[in-house]
């Protein structure tokens, strides 16, 4: 996807947190310090009463007897509807290759400052290491590092930005990444078969599916009732699939019922999320979910997250099934390369990019 020219985005100073965090370790910088309206209080990081988010056994799918299977599509139906989030147990990835990826991700923040800058995120772009979705000088920035590759297809690849140490890291992400797009696939397929269709009618949508990886690094943070880790948003993807670093502390958190919720992980477990593509294809039926991640006094956080979503040729609206008198259609249908630019051209605003999709209440459609 081609990135917004960066003679048209002036960002400003960008403080990589990291070193803040090591040079000045009680300075927060203006542009961290966030409007009254969007810190994080005590009160809005507590585990609302409606509890955890849902468990998706995964064994129970692939290799369950009937009732077992019928059970869990239920379970899946409910947490894809209800919250649009839910942790995947004993999905068959090996936690070796959990550990290793974890490992190099590691490894690759811990490096110097001037490593890691070998690999810039230009303005616009979402590949390399630095800041996404910063678009102006004055823009309130994320207490957050990133490093972000294009996975697949291939032609998305950018192989200058993918680092050279540690020196397993190129292997060990490409075993991940395999690994986890057999799992997002079957997860398509279980989510169709959830809602009463074909299950391999997703899959076949979707082409060549669009894969990409992004490593988080969020460092301890003095003031963590001033910043965020990450602004509310919702994803462009059709899935995300997120795993949290053993030993983190505790950052995401999901709006359910105008509520933070925050997601305690599960060991080995891995979070997924719905993302405005299933949304649209399934005419809301299962809602992408705004979310934020928060930073902590004394705890580091990394997370290593996967989107998955449909070839950028797609044409994508609200399947037919979907769709009838007492459900009207709600999304227009667009070309899945136009969202997607849409997307990673704006800064980080809710669920504001979905507006690109919406059909208007007021409109003959």
């Amino acid at each position: 996807m081609a990135p917004v020219p960066i003679s048209q985005i002036k960002v400003g100073h960008i403080d990589d947190v990291q070193e803040l965090r090591r040079s000045k370790p009680t300075i927060i910088p203006e542009r961290f310090v966030r409007d009254m309206s969007e810190r994080p209080t005590l009160q809005t990081t507590a585990l609302s009463s409606s509890g955890s988010i849902p468990i998706v056994d995964f064994s129970k799918l692939s290799k369950g007897n009937k009732d077992e299977f019928q059970d869990e599509i239920s379970q899946l139906a409910t947490a894809c509807e209800e919250w649009g989030f839910f942790q995947v147990i004993n999905h068959g990835i090996d936690w070796s290759l959990l550990e290793n990826i974890e490992k190099v991700c590691k490894e690759f923040f811990m490096q110097p400052l001037e490593e890691k800058q070998k690999y810039p995120m230009a303005p616009g772009t979402v590949q390399g290491y630095g800041q996404a979705f910063v678009f102006s000088e004055d823009q309130k920035l994320d207490w957050c590092n990133m490093f972000a590759l294009g996975i697949e297809p291939q032609f998305i690849r950018n192989p200058i930005l993918w680092p050279k140490k540690p020196a397993n890291f190129s292997e060990t992400v490409e075993d991940y990444s395999k690994e986890i797009r057999k799992l997002g696939q079957n997860l398509l397929k279980y989510i169709a078969l959830s809602l009463g269709l074909k299950g391999d009618v997703l899959d076949e949508m979707f082409g060549v599916a669009v894969q990409a990886i992004r490593m988080n690094y969020y460092p301890a943070c003095s003031r963590p009732d001033l910043v965020l880790g990450l602004s509310p948003h919702s994803d462009g993807s059709a899935l995300t699939i997120l795993q949290e670093g053993k030993g983190s502390s505790v950052g995401l958190q999901i709006l359910k019922d105008n509520e933070w919720v925050s997601v305690r992980p599960i060991p080995n477990a891995l979070v997924i999320n719905i993302g405005d593509t299933i949304e649209v294809l399934t005419n809301g039926k299962y809602k992408s979910v705004e979310h934020r991640a928060v930073t902590h006094k004394e705890k580091d956080r990394f997370s290593i997250v996967t989107f998955y979503a449909p070839s950028y040729e797609i044409e994508l609206g609200p399947m037919p099934e979907l769709v009838d008198e007492n459900n009207p259609c709600k999304y227009r249908r667009y070309n899945h390369g136009e969202y997607s630019k849409h997307y990673v051209t704006n800064k980080l605003q809710g669920k504001k990019a979905l507006d690109f999709a919406k059909i208007p209440n007021n409109s003959s459609n």
